[in-house]
Protein backbone atom coordinates (compact mmCIF):
# COMPACT_ATOMS: atom_id res chain seq x y z
CA UNK A 1 0.00 0.00 0.00
CA UNK A 2 2.60 2.27 0.56
CA UNK A 3 4.20 1.72 -2.63
CA UNK A 4 1.18 2.38 -4.37
CA UNK A 5 1.10 6.09 -2.68
CA UNK A 6 4.53 6.39 -3.76
CA UNK A 7 3.65 5.77 -7.01
CA UNK A 8 1.06 7.76 -7.11
CA UNK A 9 2.93 10.64 -6.15
CA UNK A 10 5.91 10.54 -8.73
CA UNK A 11 3.26 10.23 -11.29
CA UNK A 12 1.69 13.60 -10.01
CA UNK A 13 4.96 15.00 -9.56
CA UNK A 14 5.73 14.11 -12.89
CA UNK A 15 2.50 15.38 -14.58
CA UNK A 16 2.62 18.58 -12.54
CA UNK A 17 6.29 19.27 -14.02
CA UNK A 18 4.96 18.42 -17.70
CA UNK A 19 1.89 20.75 -17.22
CA UNK A 20 4.23 23.56 -16.15
CA UNK A 21 7.33 22.79 -18.76
CA UNK A 22 4.58 23.09 -21.28
CA UNK A 23 3.13 26.51 -20.15
CA UNK A 24 6.39 27.81 -20.01
CA UNK A 25 7.67 26.77 -23.17
CA UNK A 26 4.35 27.25 -25.67
CA UNK A 27 2.32 30.68 -25.05
CA UNK A 28 -1.28 30.97 -25.06
CA UNK A 29 -1.90 31.27 -28.73
CA UNK A 30 -0.15 28.30 -29.28
CA UNK A 31 -1.67 26.03 -26.64
CA UNK A 32 -5.05 27.26 -27.75
CA UNK A 33 -4.17 26.10 -31.36
CA UNK A 34 -2.93 22.98 -30.20
CA UNK A 35 -5.72 22.26 -28.39
CA UNK A 36 -8.10 23.29 -30.92
CA UNK A 37 -7.07 21.27 -33.38
CA UNK A 38 -6.89 17.80 -31.15
CA UNK A 39 -10.04 18.54 -30.49
CA UNK A 40 -10.92 18.72 -34.55
CA UNK A 41 -9.38 15.42 -34.77
CA UNK A 42 -11.66 13.55 -32.46
CA UNK A 43 -14.54 15.59 -33.51
CA UNK A 44 -13.95 14.69 -37.17
CA UNK A 45 -14.31 10.84 -36.09
CA UNK A 46 -17.48 11.68 -34.14
CA UNK A 47 -21.32 11.05 -36.17
CA UNK A 48 -22.21 14.46 -33.77
CA UNK A 49 -22.52 17.96 -34.60
CA UNK A 50 -22.71 20.45 -31.77
CA UNK A 51 -24.05 24.25 -32.04
CA UNK A 52 -23.63 26.62 -28.87
CA UNK A 53 -25.98 28.97 -28.08
CA UNK A 54 -25.11 31.54 -25.80
CA UNK A 55 -27.18 34.12 -23.55
CA UNK A 56 -25.15 36.92 -24.49
CA UNK A 57 -23.56 37.12 -27.95
CA UNK A 58 -20.73 39.73 -27.99
CA UNK A 59 -22.73 42.35 -26.14
CA UNK A 60 -25.92 42.05 -27.17
CA UNK A 61 -29.24 39.50 -25.92
CA UNK A 62 -29.40 36.09 -28.14
CA UNK A 63 -33.08 35.61 -28.74
CA UNK A 64 -32.06 32.33 -29.92
CA UNK A 65 -31.45 31.57 -26.53
CA UNK A 66 -34.52 32.93 -25.06
CA UNK A 67 -36.52 31.20 -27.55
CA UNK A 68 -34.78 27.48 -26.79
CA UNK A 69 -35.08 28.26 -22.95
CA UNK A 70 -38.29 28.77 -23.07
CA UNK A 71 -39.52 25.67 -25.24
CA UNK A 72 -37.04 23.18 -23.53
CA UNK A 73 -38.66 24.82 -20.56
CA UNK A 74 -41.87 23.28 -21.49
CA UNK A 75 -40.52 20.07 -22.69
CA UNK A 76 -38.80 19.91 -19.50
CA UNK A 77 -42.39 20.52 -17.04
CA UNK A 78 -43.60 16.87 -16.84
CA UNK A 79 -39.64 15.26 -16.96
CA UNK A 80 -37.36 17.10 -14.65
CA UNK A 81 -37.52 17.00 -11.05
CA UNK A 82 -35.72 20.88 -10.73
CA UNK A 83 -36.82 23.61 -12.45
CA UNK A 84 -37.23 27.36 -11.74
CA UNK A 85 -40.32 29.43 -11.51
CA UNK A 86 -40.75 33.11 -12.82
CA UNK A 87 -43.55 35.36 -13.74
CA UNK A 88 -43.43 38.25 -16.30
CA UNK A 89 -44.56 41.64 -15.31
CA UNK A 90 -47.50 41.56 -17.80
CA UNK A 91 -48.69 38.00 -16.80
CA UNK A 92 -50.64 36.71 -14.26
CA UNK A 93 -49.35 33.40 -14.71
CA UNK A 94 -46.64 31.22 -13.44
CA UNK A 95 -43.84 30.08 -16.21
CA UNK A 96 -41.55 27.23 -14.81
CA UNK A 97 -37.83 27.44 -16.14
CA UNK A 98 -34.75 24.97 -16.32
CA UNK A 99 -32.35 25.73 -13.23
CA UNK A 100 -29.23 27.58 -13.41
CA UNK A 101 -27.62 25.33 -10.94
CA UNK A 102 -26.72 23.37 -12.43
CA UNK A 103 -25.63 21.44 -15.95
CA UNK A 104 -29.00 20.20 -17.57
CA UNK A 105 -29.73 17.75 -19.88
CA UNK A 106 -32.30 17.01 -21.97
CA UNK A 107 -33.92 14.88 -24.83
CA UNK A 108 -35.77 16.20 -27.79
CA UNK A 109 -37.68 14.39 -30.54
CA UNK A 110 -38.34 16.48 -34.18
CA UNK A 111 -40.00 14.59 -36.87
CA UNK A 112 -39.22 11.31 -35.69
CA UNK A 113 -35.14 11.98 -34.70
CA UNK A 114 -34.01 12.59 -31.36
CA UNK A 115 -31.73 15.77 -30.50
CA UNK A 116 -29.23 16.22 -27.32
CA UNK A 117 -29.55 20.14 -25.45
CA UNK A 118 -27.47 20.66 -22.35
CA UNK A 119 -27.71 23.78 -20.35
CA UNK A 120 -24.23 25.05 -18.90
CA UNK A 121 -23.82 27.28 -16.13
CA UNK A 122 -20.52 29.03 -15.45
CA UNK A 123 -19.01 31.35 -14.41
CA UNK A 124 -17.52 34.41 -15.89
CA UNK A 125 -14.54 36.15 -15.78
CA UNK A 126 -14.25 39.22 -14.06
CA UNK A 127 -13.59 42.16 -16.56
CA UNK A 128 -11.70 45.48 -16.24
CA UNK A 129 -13.81 47.37 -18.02
CA UNK A 130 -16.84 47.19 -19.96
CA UNK A 131 -19.50 49.90 -21.40
CA UNK A 132 -22.31 47.43 -20.55
CA UNK A 133 -22.65 45.10 -17.28
CA UNK A 134 -22.35 41.45 -18.41
CA UNK A 135 -24.36 38.84 -15.89
CA UNK A 136 -21.88 37.41 -13.39
CA UNK A 137 -22.95 33.78 -14.81
CA UNK A 138 -22.26 32.74 -18.28
CA UNK A 139 -25.18 30.46 -19.95
CA UNK A 140 -25.20 28.82 -22.83
CA UNK A 141 -27.03 26.01 -24.76
CA UNK A 142 -25.25 22.85 -26.79
CA UNK A 143 -27.47 21.16 -29.50
CA UNK A 144 -26.21 17.43 -30.81
CA UNK A 145 -27.57 16.61 -33.84
CA UNK A 146 -26.54 13.59 -35.76
CA UNK A 147 -24.55 14.59 -38.80
CA UNK A 148 -27.24 12.26 -40.90
CA UNK A 149 -30.12 14.01 -40.22
CA UNK A 150 -28.65 17.87 -39.99
CA UNK A 151 -29.54 18.74 -43.43
CA UNK A 152 -32.92 17.47 -42.99
CA UNK A 153 -34.01 19.09 -39.53
CA UNK A 154 -31.53 21.79 -38.42
CA UNK A 155 -33.03 24.74 -39.83
CA UNK A 156 -36.92 23.61 -39.57
CA UNK A 157 -36.03 22.20 -35.77
CA UNK A 158 -34.89 26.15 -35.27
CA UNK A 159 -38.10 27.58 -36.64
CA UNK A 160 -40.14 25.15 -34.81
CA UNK A 161 -38.65 26.18 -31.47
CA UNK A 162 -39.13 30.30 -32.44
CA UNK A 163 -43.03 29.88 -33.34
CA UNK A 164 -43.29 27.30 -30.32
CA UNK A 165 -41.40 30.07 -27.98
CA UNK A 166 -43.60 32.59 -29.62
CA UNK A 167 -47.16 30.71 -28.86
CA UNK A 168 -45.84 29.60 -24.77
CA UNK A 169 -45.05 33.38 -24.88
CA UNK A 170 -48.49 34.38 -25.28
CA UNK A 171 -50.76 32.16 -23.52
CA UNK A 172 -48.35 33.46 -20.72
CA UNK A 173 -48.89 37.07 -21.42
CA UNK A 174 -52.23 38.94 -19.98
CA UNK A 175 -54.66 39.45 -22.77
CA UNK A 176 -55.57 42.69 -23.78
CA UNK A 177 -59.23 44.38 -24.75
CA UNK A 178 -59.29 47.61 -27.37
CA UNK A 179 -61.26 50.35 -28.15
CA UNK A 180 -60.85 53.34 -30.11
CA UNK A 181 -61.38 56.55 -27.77
CA UNK A 182 -64.05 59.12 -28.46
CA UNK A 183 -63.32 62.01 -31.16
CA UNK A 184 -59.94 59.78 -31.78
CA UNK A 185 -58.47 57.51 -33.85
CA UNK A 186 -56.32 56.14 -31.55
CA UNK A 187 -56.98 52.37 -29.52
CA UNK A 188 -57.15 52.54 -25.60
CA UNK A 189 -56.58 48.94 -24.05
CA UNK A 190 -57.49 47.16 -20.09
CA UNK A 191 -56.70 43.71 -19.43
CA UNK A 192 -59.03 41.27 -20.92
CA UNK A 193 -60.19 38.91 -18.17
CA UNK A 194 -63.32 36.85 -19.27
CA UNK A 195 -63.75 33.67 -18.13
CA UNK A 196 -65.68 32.48 -21.20
CA UNK A 197 -64.46 29.19 -22.95
CA UNK A 198 -65.76 26.46 -25.15
CA UNK A 199 -66.18 23.98 -22.60
CA UNK A 200 -68.42 26.34 -20.66
CA UNK A 201 -70.05 27.99 -23.99
CA UNK A 202 -73.84 26.80 -24.23
CA UNK A 203 -74.17 25.40 -27.60
CA UNK A 204 -74.77 22.56 -29.97
CA UNK A 205 -71.36 20.46 -29.30
CA UNK A 206 -71.55 19.57 -32.91
CA UNK A 207 -71.57 23.25 -33.98
CA UNK A 208 -69.21 24.03 -30.89
CA UNK A 209 -66.58 21.36 -32.25
CA UNK A 210 -66.59 22.67 -35.99
CA UNK A 211 -65.98 26.57 -35.05
CA UNK A 212 -63.39 25.12 -33.03
CA UNK A 213 -61.63 23.29 -35.90
CA UNK A 214 -62.03 26.14 -37.97
CA UNK A 215 -60.19 28.08 -35.69
CA UNK A 216 -57.42 25.36 -35.80
CA UNK A 217 -57.12 24.94 -39.20
CA UNK A 218 -57.02 29.09 -39.59
CA UNK A 219 -53.56 29.16 -37.09
CA UNK A 220 -52.10 26.46 -38.70
CA UNK A 221 -52.95 27.78 -42.19
CA UNK A 222 -50.21 29.86 -43.01
CA UNK A 223 -48.60 27.90 -45.72
CA UNK A 224 -51.59 27.43 -47.18
CA UNK A 225 -52.60 31.23 -47.20
CA UNK A 226 -49.09 31.70 -48.58
CA UNK A 227 -49.00 29.52 -51.04
CA UNK A 228 -53.00 30.27 -52.68
CA UNK A 229 -52.17 33.96 -52.86
CA UNK A 230 -54.59 34.99 -50.06
CA UNK A 231 -54.83 37.20 -47.20
CA UNK A 232 -54.08 35.39 -43.96
CA UNK A 233 -57.44 36.45 -42.23
CA UNK A 234 -60.70 35.01 -41.77
CA UNK A 235 -64.39 36.84 -41.01
CA UNK A 236 -67.07 35.43 -39.12
CA UNK A 237 -71.00 36.30 -38.49
CA UNK A 238 -72.78 35.75 -35.59
CA UNK A 239 -76.40 36.23 -35.82
CA UNK A 240 -79.58 35.83 -33.36
CA UNK A 241 -81.77 36.85 -31.10
CA UNK A 242 -80.27 38.46 -28.11
CA UNK A 243 -79.16 36.89 -25.17
CA UNK A 244 -78.13 33.43 -27.08
CA UNK A 245 -74.39 33.62 -26.32
CA UNK A 246 -72.38 36.06 -28.99
CA UNK A 247 -70.25 37.87 -27.28
CA UNK A 248 -69.22 34.65 -24.84
CA UNK A 249 -68.55 33.24 -28.54
CA UNK A 250 -66.03 36.29 -29.12
CA UNK A 251 -64.24 35.78 -25.80
CA UNK A 252 -64.48 31.90 -26.02
CA UNK A 253 -62.66 32.36 -29.55
CA UNK A 254 -60.00 35.09 -27.97
CA UNK A 255 -59.28 32.68 -25.00
CA UNK A 256 -58.93 29.83 -27.37
CA UNK A 257 -56.72 31.31 -29.54
CA UNK A 258 -54.84 33.44 -26.95
CA UNK A 259 -55.57 36.64 -29.30
CA UNK A 260 -56.03 40.17 -28.23
CA UNK A 261 -59.11 41.66 -29.11
CA UNK A 262 -60.21 45.22 -30.93
CA UNK A 263 -63.94 45.97 -30.41
CA UNK A 264 -64.10 48.90 -32.95
CA UNK A 265 -66.99 51.32 -32.45
CA UNK A 266 -67.72 52.03 -35.82
CA UNK A 267 -70.24 55.21 -34.33
CA UNK A 268 -67.17 56.45 -33.60
CA UNK A 269 -65.37 56.71 -36.40
CA UNK A 270 -65.84 59.27 -38.92
CA UNK A 271 -64.60 58.65 -41.71
CA UNK A 272 -63.43 55.64 -44.52
CA UNK A 273 -60.21 57.14 -44.14
CA UNK A 274 -60.40 56.81 -40.11
CA UNK A 275 -61.74 53.54 -40.43
CA UNK A 276 -58.46 52.44 -42.07
CA UNK A 277 -55.76 53.86 -39.76
CA UNK A 278 -57.70 52.42 -36.89
CA UNK A 279 -57.16 48.72 -39.16
CA UNK A 280 -53.68 49.78 -39.56
CA UNK A 281 -52.99 50.35 -35.76
CA UNK A 282 -53.79 46.33 -35.18
CA UNK A 283 -51.49 43.70 -34.08
CA UNK A 284 -51.68 40.74 -35.77
CA UNK A 285 -53.03 37.57 -34.34
CA UNK A 286 -55.80 39.53 -32.75
CA UNK A 287 -59.74 39.05 -33.47
CA UNK A 288 -61.70 42.52 -34.95
CA UNK A 289 -64.50 42.39 -33.31
CA UNK A 290 -67.83 44.94 -34.48
CA UNK A 291 -70.92 44.11 -32.81
CA UNK A 292 -74.89 44.71 -33.94
CA UNK A 293 -73.32 45.83 -37.07
CA UNK A 294 -76.70 46.47 -38.53
CA UNK A 295 -77.22 49.65 -36.24
CA UNK A 296 -73.60 51.33 -36.85
CA UNK A 297 -74.19 51.86 -40.28
CA UNK A 298 -76.91 51.80 -42.95
CA UNK A 299 -76.19 48.26 -44.16
CA UNK A 300 -79.65 47.12 -45.71
CA UNK A 301 -80.02 45.48 -48.94
CA UNK A 302 -79.08 47.86 -51.96
CA UNK A 303 -80.63 48.11 -55.56
CA UNK A 304 -78.62 49.48 -58.52
CA UNK A 305 -79.55 53.07 -57.77
CA UNK A 306 -78.63 52.55 -53.81
CA UNK A 307 -75.15 51.32 -55.00
CA UNK A 308 -74.94 54.56 -57.28
CA UNK A 309 -75.92 56.86 -54.98
CA UNK A 310 -73.29 55.35 -52.55
CA UNK A 311 -70.36 56.19 -55.18
CA UNK A 312 -71.54 59.75 -55.39
CA UNK A 313 -71.69 60.13 -51.72
CA UNK A 314 -68.37 58.86 -51.57
CA UNK A 315 -66.79 60.99 -54.87
CA UNK A 316 -68.82 64.24 -53.24
CA UNK A 317 -68.09 63.86 -49.71
CA UNK A 318 -64.52 62.76 -50.34
CA UNK A 319 -64.62 60.29 -47.94
CA UNK A 320 -66.12 62.29 -45.48
CA UNK A 321 -68.28 59.44 -43.72
CA UNK A 322 -68.20 56.00 -43.47
CA UNK A 323 -70.10 53.80 -46.06
CA UNK A 324 -70.91 50.02 -46.69
CA UNK A 325 -68.11 50.43 -49.64
CA UNK A 326 -65.57 51.89 -47.08
CA UNK A 327 -66.43 49.38 -44.59
CA UNK A 328 -66.13 46.12 -47.22
CA UNK A 329 -62.52 47.97 -48.30
CA UNK A 330 -61.73 47.72 -44.10
CA UNK A 331 -62.72 43.90 -44.28
CA UNK A 332 -61.72 42.46 -47.80
CA UNK A 333 -59.59 45.16 -49.96
CA UNK A 334 -55.81 46.06 -50.12
CA UNK A 335 -55.33 47.71 -46.70
CA UNK A 336 -56.99 44.72 -44.55
CA UNK A 337 -53.95 42.73 -46.11
CA UNK A 338 -51.52 45.16 -44.00
CA UNK A 339 -51.55 42.07 -41.18
CA UNK A 340 -51.30 38.83 -41.10
CA UNK A 341 -53.51 35.91 -38.94
CA UNK A 342 -56.59 38.20 -37.97
CA UNK A 343 -60.08 37.35 -37.36
CA UNK A 344 -62.60 39.84 -38.61
CA UNK A 345 -66.01 38.92 -36.16
CA UNK A 346 -69.32 40.95 -36.80
CA UNK A 347 -72.40 40.20 -34.88
CA UNK A 348 -76.27 41.27 -35.78
CA UNK A 349 -79.64 40.26 -34.38
CA UNK A 350 -81.35 40.97 -37.73
CA UNK A 351 -78.90 39.18 -40.56
CA UNK A 352 -82.04 39.91 -43.31
CA UNK A 353 -81.17 44.08 -42.50
CA UNK A 354 -77.46 43.34 -44.15
CA UNK A 355 -76.14 43.75 -47.64
CA UNK A 356 -75.34 40.47 -49.46
CA UNK A 357 -71.95 41.94 -50.39
CA UNK A 358 -71.05 42.02 -46.66
CA UNK A 359 -71.82 38.41 -46.00
CA UNK A 360 -70.06 36.79 -49.17
CA UNK A 361 -67.31 34.40 -48.74
CA UNK A 362 -63.82 36.32 -48.44
CA UNK A 363 -65.82 39.11 -46.21
CA UNK A 364 -67.97 36.53 -43.63
CA UNK A 365 -66.66 33.34 -44.37
CA UNK A 366 -68.74 31.53 -41.57
CA UNK A 367 -72.23 32.24 -40.25
CA UNK A 368 -72.91 31.01 -36.91
CA UNK A 369 -76.47 31.26 -36.14
CA UNK A 370 -76.66 31.56 -32.20
CA UNK A 371 -80.14 29.74 -31.40
CA UNK A 372 -82.26 29.54 -28.20
CA UNK A 373 -81.44 27.16 -25.86
CA UNK A 374 -81.76 23.50 -26.68
CA UNK A 375 -81.55 20.40 -24.52
CA UNK A 376 -77.42 20.01 -25.98
CA UNK A 377 -77.39 23.53 -24.63
CA UNK A 378 -78.84 23.25 -21.53
CA UNK A 379 -76.91 20.09 -20.27
CA UNK A 380 -74.07 22.15 -20.50
CA UNK A 381 -75.30 24.95 -18.41
CA UNK A 382 -76.65 22.47 -15.55
CA UNK A 383 -73.08 21.17 -15.41
CA UNK A 384 -71.33 24.48 -15.34
CA UNK A 385 -73.52 26.37 -12.95
CA UNK A 386 -75.16 23.30 -10.98
CA UNK A 387 -72.01 21.14 -11.01
CA UNK A 388 -74.33 17.76 -12.39
CA UNK A 389 -74.43 15.73 -15.25
CA UNK A 390 -77.54 14.15 -16.49
CA UNK A 391 -76.61 10.68 -14.59
CA UNK A 392 -77.06 13.39 -11.50
CA UNK A 393 -80.51 14.63 -12.53
CA UNK A 394 -84.01 12.13 -11.94
CA UNK A 395 -84.68 10.78 -15.21
CA UNK A 396 -88.57 11.93 -15.01
CA UNK A 397 -87.10 15.16 -14.57
CA UNK A 398 -84.80 15.32 -17.07
CA UNK A 399 -87.49 13.78 -19.55
CA UNK A 400 -89.63 16.52 -18.95
CA UNK A 401 -87.15 19.15 -19.40
CA UNK A 402 -86.22 17.37 -23.23
CA UNK A 403 -89.65 17.45 -23.82
CA UNK A 404 -90.19 21.43 -23.67
CA UNK A 405 -86.93 23.55 -23.53
CA UNK A 406 -86.61 23.12 -27.44
CA UNK A 407 -90.74 24.38 -27.34
CA UNK A 408 -89.90 27.17 -25.04
CA UNK A 409 -87.74 29.16 -27.23
CA UNK A 410 -85.50 30.45 -23.82
CA UNK A 411 -82.67 32.22 -24.44
CA UNK A 412 -79.34 30.50 -23.23
CA UNK A 413 -78.56 34.15 -20.55
CA UNK A 414 -82.63 33.11 -19.67
CA UNK A 415 -81.91 29.92 -18.77
CA UNK A 416 -77.99 30.78 -16.77
CA UNK A 417 -80.35 33.61 -14.75
CA UNK A 418 -82.48 31.08 -13.27
CA UNK A 419 -79.49 28.71 -12.51
CA UNK A 420 -77.16 30.86 -10.86
CA UNK A 421 -80.20 32.11 -8.75
CA UNK A 422 -80.58 28.94 -7.21
CA UNK A 423 -77.29 27.10 -7.81
CA UNK A 424 -77.36 26.53 -4.05
CA UNK A 425 -80.03 24.21 -4.03
CA UNK A 426 -79.93 21.92 -7.34
CA UNK A 427 -83.45 20.32 -6.67
CA UNK A 428 -84.96 23.95 -6.60
CA UNK A 429 -83.26 25.29 -10.15
CA UNK A 430 -84.30 22.24 -11.80
CA UNK A 431 -88.02 22.31 -10.52
CA UNK A 432 -88.32 26.56 -10.96
CA UNK A 433 -86.40 25.68 -14.75
CA UNK A 434 -88.99 22.97 -15.26
CA UNK A 435 -91.95 25.42 -14.60
CA UNK A 436 -90.69 28.50 -16.38
CA UNK A 437 -89.55 26.66 -19.61
CA UNK A 438 -93.32 24.74 -19.30
CA UNK A 439 -95.45 28.22 -19.13
CA UNK A 440 -93.40 29.47 -22.07
CA UNK A 441 -94.04 26.41 -24.14
CA UNK A 442 -97.32 26.72 -23.67
CA UNK A 443 -97.35 29.99 -24.69
CA UNK A 444 -95.90 29.82 -27.84
CA UNK A 445 -97.88 26.87 -28.40
CA UNK A 446 -101.15 29.48 -27.78
CA UNK A 447 -99.56 31.99 -29.94
CA UNK A 448 -98.76 29.42 -32.43
CA UNK A 449 -102.04 28.54 -32.81
CA UNK A 450 -103.47 31.76 -32.89
CA UNK A 451 -101.28 32.86 -35.50
CA UNK A 452 -102.81 29.80 -37.65
CA UNK A 453 -106.15 30.34 -36.79
CA UNK A 454 -105.45 33.75 -38.14
CA UNK A 455 -103.90 32.71 -41.15
CA UNK A 456 -106.57 30.13 -41.45
CA UNK A 457 -109.19 32.67 -41.31
CA UNK A 458 -107.10 35.05 -43.66
CA UNK A 459 -107.01 31.79 -46.15
CA UNK A 460 -111.28 31.65 -45.92
CA UNK A 461 -111.36 35.37 -46.37
CA UNK A 462 -109.44 35.05 -49.60
CA UNK A 463 -111.47 31.82 -50.42
CA UNK A 464 -114.99 33.85 -49.72
CA UNK A 465 -113.57 36.85 -51.88
CA UNK A 466 -112.84 34.17 -54.90
CA UNK A 467 -115.86 32.77 -54.71
CA UNK A 468 -117.72 35.92 -54.53
CA UNK A 469 -115.54 37.47 -58.10
CA UNK A 470 -116.27 34.16 -59.63
CA UNK A 471 -120.37 34.49 -58.76
CA UNK A 472 -120.04 37.79 -60.73
CA UNK A 473 -118.25 36.69 -63.63
CA UNK A 474 -120.46 33.70 -63.81
CA UNK A 475 -123.74 36.02 -63.17
CA UNK A 476 -122.30 38.35 -66.11
CA UNK A 477 -121.39 35.56 -68.59
CA UNK A 478 -125.15 34.82 -68.02
CA UNK A 479 -126.49 37.94 -68.97
CA UNK A 480 -124.42 38.47 -71.74
CA UNK A 481 -125.84 34.98 -73.00
CA UNK A 482 -129.15 36.37 -72.98
CA UNK A 483 -128.46 39.25 -74.54
CA UNK A 484 -127.13 37.68 -77.42
CA UNK A 485 -129.90 35.37 -77.81
CA UNK A 486 -132.60 38.33 -77.39
CA UNK A 487 -131.01 39.92 -80.24
CA UNK A 488 -130.54 36.81 -82.80
CA UNK A 489 -134.22 37.17 -81.96
CA UNK A 490 -134.48 40.73 -83.59
CA UNK A 491 -135.62 42.08 -79.64
CA UNK A 492 -134.64 45.55 -79.44
CA UNK A 493 -134.11 47.08 -75.74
Amino acid sequence: MKELWTTMASLMAIYAFSQTLFTTIFPPDIRFAFLKLINHFFTSFSSYYYYDITEIEGVNTNELYNSVHLYLSSVATSSSNRLSITRNLNSSKFTFGLSNNDVTTLTDIFNGVMVAWEHTVTTRQPQMFSWRPLPEEKRGFTLKISKKHKPYILEAYLEFINDKASEIKRRNEDRLLYTNSRGGNSWESVPFKHPSTFETLAMDPAKKAEIMSDLRDFVEGKAFYTRTGRAWKRGYLLYGPPGTGKSSMIAAMANYLSYDIYDLELTEVQTNLELRKMLMKTSSKSIIVIEDIDCSIPLGNRDFADVTADMEIDANNNNNCVTLSGLLNFTDGLWSCCGSERIFVFTTNHIEKLDPALLRSGRMDMHVFMSYCTFSSLKILLKTYLGCTVDDVDKEVLRQLEEVTDKAEMTPADVSEVLIKNRRDKGKALRELLGILRVKANKKKCLSQKEAGEEEEKRELKRTEVCGRRSVVNGGCKVVERWKGLESNGNNY
